[in-house]
């Protein structure tokens, strides 16, 4: 059976040993069967070969796949495997933390990994060098990072040539000033990107690009480079998900070991949003091909009770500090990092998808392009709101 993953990259490799050992164990216990890994990046996965194989109607046995509206429309095209029947045959279907975003009409077509969360990771050397304070509000960060500029530091590292790197921030911020519900309004069509909080919360994320707080040529740099930034000292805070806790946690954080902190996007005043809730979702698992046969779903059956065992899923939370996709009883042996983020994530008020699990694939590029627009200095919110706006009456009427 084929088998594809995105776990590719130096900082991958212990989310890719974990899944090699899945394999091997399923593998030992089914005499006969086999799987062919394959390792691709992440973005071509998604926005190219995967979405090709969907259209071509020949996507790998087992594959990565994000939920929500990449997920509805291969639903639609029927390239999913139906895994209702299959969790609840293995007793999982009440196990698992969230599978909202891989459930389309009361039906699960795949299974999260892990979880994550989206806040704001800091080094906490600087901000006791320079005596700051945790801001709670935005007018509290923009203080604290003028100083962070002043003293010499970048106050947000920042590798803007991915746009999805981007969206991350961006998302919190127009959260904040719009409220989530408002990313399905336009999608309906009761709502624009025109709208006074939509072009608020573009303008708030611009002051922040022509306050200077943002890297130096960061649309040149690649994702990579963002973590390196905080790591090398040379940036006091970035915004980022939980995913990078493991390299910030690791060795690779050299002294500065220990030394990472994580705290919530501070509320924006006057903003119409929930402003103490956090993006947090269950949103990039494996998804099944809907063409298999009798004794390959047999061996899927085998995968994803080896894969969503409390084992497992234990390794992924104190190895990878990746957040469990199962509900974890026993969360001994968490280190203090994980052990900030699982608080940071208790102490939100609500929790949100991404935005572009809401909002159509085509305008979810067209909203990273965007950004780039306004991290570039080349246009302005009011421009920006305009071109998704438009991009967004295209896909709703192809609906």
């Amino acid at each position: 059976m084929s088998l594809r993953h995105t776990q590719i990259k130096e900082t991958s490799k212990t989310r890719l040993k974990i899944l090699e050992d899945v394999v091997a164990k399923t593998q030992d216990e089914n005499k006969g069967l086999t799987f062919k890994l394959e390792g691709i990046d992440e973005i071509v996965n998604r926005d190219q070969k995967l979405k090709a194989e969907m259209a071509a109607g020949n996507p790998p046995d087992i594959f990565e796949v994000f939920g929500g509206a990449d997920l509805n429309l291969y639903v639609k095209a029927n390239r999913m495997l139906d895994l209702t029947p299959i969790i609840a045959e293995l007793g999982l279907t009440d196990k698992f933390a969230s599978l909202d975003e891989f459930t389309v009409d009361g039906k699960v077509y795949g299974l999260p990994f892990g979880g994550y969360s989206e806040a704001i990771f800091y080094n906490k050397k600087i901000f006791s060098e320079l005596g700051l304070e945790i801001p709670t509000t935005w007018t509290q960060l923009v203080e604290i990072s003028e100083k962070i500029k002043t003293a010499g530091y970048t106050p947000l590292g920042l590798a803007a040539k991915d746009g999805w790197v981007n969206g991350m921030l961006w998302n919190t911020v127009m959260e904040r000033n719009v409220g989530i519900q408002a990313f399905s309004d336009v999608v309906a069509g009761t709502a624009k990107w025109t709208d006074p909080n939509f072009v608020k919360g573009l303008a708030s994320y611009a002051e922040l690009v022509n306050k200077d707080f943002f890297t130096k040529g960061a649309l040149g740099l690649a994702y990579a480079d963002q973590g390196a930034q905080l790591l090398s000292g040379k940036a006091a805070m970035v915004f980022t998900g939980t995913w990078d806790a493991n390299r910030f946690s690791g060795d690779e954080a050299g002294d500065l070991k220990g030394q990472i902190g994580y705290f919530a996007f501070p509320s924006i005043e006057g903003g119409a949003g929930d402003q103490t809730s956090i993006n947090a979702s269950y949103s990039n698992g494996f998804g099944f091909s809907a063409t298999l046969t009798e004794d390959q779903i047999a061996a899927v059956k085998k995968f994803i009770a080896n894969f969503y065992s409390e084992e497992v899923q234990k390794r992924t939370l104190v190895e990878d500090k990746l957040l469990p996709s199962l509900k974890l009883s026993d969360l001994s042996g968490v280190d203090p990092l994980t052990t900030e983020i699982l608080t940071v994530m208790a102490n939100a008020s609500s929790s949100w998808k991404a935005y572009d699990a809401i909002v159509q694939p085509a305008v979810g590029a067209d909203i990273n392009v965007g950004i780039q627009e306004l991290i570039g200095k080349v246009s302005t919110p009011e421009k920006v709101a305009a071109k998704i706006q438009a991009s967004q009456d295209k896909a709703n009427a192809a609906k």
